[in-house]
């Protein structure tokens, strides 16, 4: 999630999604201090930071900080607990199911590629009148992947996964004439079927694969396969119109969508506490105000008590020594680590004589950069270890290597401007780089450019609002196309933790669906490493698919399809008033729906 593209994508930053697309949870601390009482009702929690993550549509929403807020509304058919104990908190449970489906309860089939999924009763729509959440909403959920105004951010997961999914969606998300067609849309998902998702009954799903896949589990657990209610036929997917009309099926209800400056949730009076197993209604009210675009700002808040928790930004490089070294009980520093931020490169710019293309240009910026001082812009070395795979420590498929060392993780300029005479560029060249205008990433790409300058590249800044830089930019594939950017700065949160190489290398790296939509932003596209997804993703156990994981770990490297900066652990901070956060790995964020604060205020 960045982000912060779970592959998210980090937003935080995190993208991880990124803030990287979509993140275990856990680390030192993971709550409000030693002894956190009983848990009170009443009261407002106030979140603050820069904001700009304005896709509020589970379908297509892909940052961990609308994962975040998408806990709050949105309900999956199997989702992640809340829990300080990091294997806990990255292992599925029933959601909106009403069991988890195995060989022995009939739920799987013998052959793995059949599943009967009970839908728990009692779930109701915040519709009006309000009406139950039946399968069919899950068969929407499927469908509406495909719409060509928003579709879902990670089709691989799903499409080539699912039977009948491929011909279903091939000509739908090419019909460009419904991008603004909402009723078009509709009659398009009406008319057409996936043959392998099906409602046996108002309660049973089934779902039939293409081949066994050992963690569906898991991907039923993305956002992306929340149910959708039948109102958001009336919107283009993924407009502000859907955002201010959203239906929630969670403990609370957006009530106020002001982009980039506000958004307010208030308790959906039609959920019901016993129809959900992971979420309370604890806080009346969640106001979101966004604009705060300096960390050290943000943290000013929270420490003074006039705000609860930061929305996107991460604890200051300023603040982190000082209150790790009082032992603050309101810093939590939460793991496993994840690749946040890192350098994507353009593969299809024109720029420079289709510069991005070649591959020792590609090679040559590996040795460039000093990784060292990118980690301290988020804190230094304590939390931020120089990162040289693809995969960051605690996946599955992680093994330690460096295939363009440097003294230190500091860089190499004389390397880097060897190999640019090699490629044919002894006087240098010049390459944009696209960059978010929030928290850190201005700082990094100031870190990088600066690498880069002393080997001969110049670089231009293209700033990019925070808001627009996954979905409206990078994951743009005509930007990609015009050159509008040689190089960016996304992250990425792995969107589920556990048996997850489909979550690292498959949205990221599998160059065969390349697309509006995708966080394969650059268009990196290797049969090798193609061949090896489909090996990792069908292997028997997770030993063998781990193997055929770093092996394409090693074949992107060798590739140089990116620049690996860190392996970063999260820190947070919550004001003084909150207790009972958790961490939600998937979030990369503490659980809004699970804590309380301490006064009614």
């Amino acid at each position: 999630m960045t982000g912060r593209t779970t592959g998210l994508k980090a937003a935080a930053a995190i993208g991880a999604l990124a803030v990287g697309l979509a993140a275990c949870g856990g680390g030192s601390g993971g709550g409000g201090g030693s002894d956190d009482g009983k848990p009170k009702k009443g009261g407002t929690l106030k979140i603050v930071g820069a904001g700009g993550q304005e896709n509020l549509d589970p379908t297509s929403a892909y940052s961990t900080v609308s994962s975040a807020l998408q806990r709050t509304y949105s309900r999956q058919l199997f989702a992640y607990p809340a829990s300080k104990d990091p294997k806990a908190a990255s292992t599925p449970v029933p959601d909106a199911a009403a069991e988890m489906p195995t060989a022995e309860n009939g739920g799987i089939s013998k052959d793995g590629l059949t599943y009967k999924i009970k839908v728990r009763q009692g779930i109701m729509w915040d519709s009006q009148p309000p009406r139950p959440m039946v399968a069919g909403d899950f068969v929407r959920a499927f469908k509406h992947m495909c719409n060509p105004a928003s579709p879902v951010g990670a089709p691989n997961y799903y499409v080539p996964n699912i039977k009948g999914m491929q011909s279903y969606c091939d000509p739908f998300l090419k019909d460009k004439k419904l991008q603004q067609d909402p009723k078009g849309i509709e009659n398009y998902e009406n008319s057409h079927d996936i043959s392998g998702v099906k409602a046996l009954d108002d309660y049973t799903l089934q779902v039939t694969l293409t081949k066994p896949a050992s963690d569906f589990i898991s991907l039923l657990g993305m956002t992306f396969a929340s149910a959708v209610p039948v109102e958001y036929y009336k919107y283009v997917p993924g407009s502000p119109d859907q955002f201010r009309h959203l239906v929630s099926a969670g403990p609370y209800k957006v009530t106020v969508f002001n982009p980039g400056k506000q958004i307010v949730l208030e308790k959906n009076t039609n959920w019901k506490q016993e129809t959900d197993p992971l979420r309370h209604q604890y806080v009346d009210r969640i106001e979101v105000t966004e604009g705060q675009e300096s960390p050290e700002t943000v943290q000013q808040q929270l420490e003074g008590g006039n705000a609860d928790i930061s929305l996107d930004q991460p604890v200051p490089a300023s603040a982190l020594g000082r209150l790790a070294s009082k032992n603050d009980p309101n810093l939590t520093v939460n793991g496993p680590p994840v690749s946040n931020p890192y350098l994507v490169f353009n593969f299809r710019s024109p720029n420079a004589n289709k510069a991005m293309s070649k591959l020792k240009v590609r090679q040559a910026i590996e040795y460039a950069i000093n990784k060292v001082a990118l980690a301290r812009i988020y804190g230094g070395p304590k939390y931020n270890t120089p990162l040289n795979t693809i995969i960051p420590p605690d996946s599955v498929g992680y093994q330690d290597y460096n295939l363009y060392p440097t003294n230190g993780s500091q860089g190499d300029p004389a390397k880097c401007k060897q190999m640019l005479a090699e490629a044919g560029y002894p006087n240098g060249l010049k390459v944009k780089a696209a960059y978010r205008q929030a928290g850190n990433h201005p700082a990094i790409f100031q870190s990088y450019a600066q690498d880069m300058k002393a080997c001969g590249i110049t670089v231009e800044g293209v700033p990019v609002p925070q808001a627009d830089f996954y979905t409206q930019f990078l994951q743009k594939t005509d930007n990609t196309l015009a050159g509008k950017w040689d190089v960016a700065a996304p992250g990425w949160v792995p969107d589920w933790f556990g048996n997850n190489g489909r979550a690292v290398i498959s949205p990221l790296f599998d160059g065969r669906n390349w697309a509006d939509g995708t966080s394969n932003y650059g268009d990196y596209n290797s049969p090798t490493t193609n061949g090896l997804i489909d090996k990792a993703l069908t292997a028997k156990t997770t030993d063998e698919a781990a193997n055929f994981w770093h092996q394409a770990d090693q074949q992107i490297m060798k590739d140089a399809a990116i620049v690996p900066f860190m392996a970063q652990k999260t820190p947070w901070y919550h004001s003084s008033r909150v207790k009972g956060a958790t961490w939600l790995p998937i979030a990369q964020q503490f659980d809004y729906t699970n804590l309380w604060i301490s006064s009614g205020s």
